[in-house]
């Protein structure tokens, strides 16, 4: 085969590549073409992202797009969620286990079968309205944005689902920094809600979450001027840098104080 024809061979093996990857309809031969691999969007690929500023502008990008989004969208992308949540509860609590090392395989499954089914979403946006002599005052909730989020290590993937239910439930989106030592349950759980959120309603980004978590990383998103509130639960040094940083911070933690077991104890019950 001459030259020019391997050069002409490759151009429409490319071509036809880029097409099916564009998700533009029929392949070569007429057929339906192959559902489109993830595409890199904004710096990241499924909701996940090396960069802080990249991440958060995503989130920005997206928040617009979800305030601009009906609310039955929006209860879309919650239920999105809530299915990922009961249906894959074994797998994800497993997956997080063998990472993490901590906690029982059957709490972890429950707690997120609890979260699919019980954590409170749109219902808790409720609008006010009070009339008297004065005249009427109607009070509706609004998003704030961009939140700024941190996970501990003791529950990743749950943490991550129960913030994602109701932050966008409030027309929120948010960036995640996972404890490192759970990331790769957070990385899994953030590319599966992506996925299912934007096959279902189209909006992307909802969630952005930092493959490669730092104490840089966390303060990065603490300082970042586009991040207008931060959800922290964690240990005492991150929760003290989230206080400290001069915006609305919601923060829990440490919840795992030291335990002192001496001779005395049941080692059992202890456990």
């Amino acid at each position: 085969m001459s030259a020019s024809i391997d050069e002409s061979l490759i151009r429409d093996v490319v071509s036809e590549v880029l097409s099916r990857l564009g998700g533009g309809g029929n392949g070569a031969n007429g057929s339906p073409a192959p559902a489109a691999r993830p595409q890199v969007r904004a710096g990241g690929a499924d909701g996940i992202f090396q960069d802080v500023g990249e991440a958060v502008a995503a989130a920005k990008a997206a928040q617009q797009k979800l305030a601009a989004a009906t609310l039955k969208t929006r209860a879309e992308v919650i239920e999105c969620i809530r299915k990922i949540c009961i249906e894959q509860a074994e797998e994800l609590a497993r997956f997080e286990l063998d990472e993490t090392g901590i906690g029982r395989l059957d709490h972890k499954i429950e707690k997120l079968l609890v979260i699919g089914r019980s954590i409170p979403g749109m219902e808790m946006l409720t609008t006010e309205a009070v009339s008297g002599d004065n005249g009427l005052t109607v009070t509706e909730h609004a998003p704030y944005g961009v939140l700024g989020v941190i996970t501990p290590v003791t529950h990743s993937i749950p943490t991550l689902a129960c913030n994602a239910i109701m932050m966008i439930a409030a027309g929120n989106t948010i960036v995640v920094n996972a404890h490192p030592s759970g990331v790769r349950s957070a990385v899994l759980a953030t590319q599966r809600f992506t996925r299912a959120i934007r096959e279902k309603t189209g909006l992307d980004n909802l969630v952005c979450l930092i493959e490669k978590p730092t104490l840089e990383s966390a303060n990065a998103i603490f300082a970042h001027p586009d991040v207008k509130v931060l959800c922290v639960t964690g240990g005492p040094g991150v929760a003290s840098a989230a206080m400290a940083s001069n915006k609305k911070a919601i923060v829990a933690g440490p919840g795992n104080p030291p335990v002192v077991v001496d001779e005395t104890a049941d080692l059992e019950k202890a456990a």
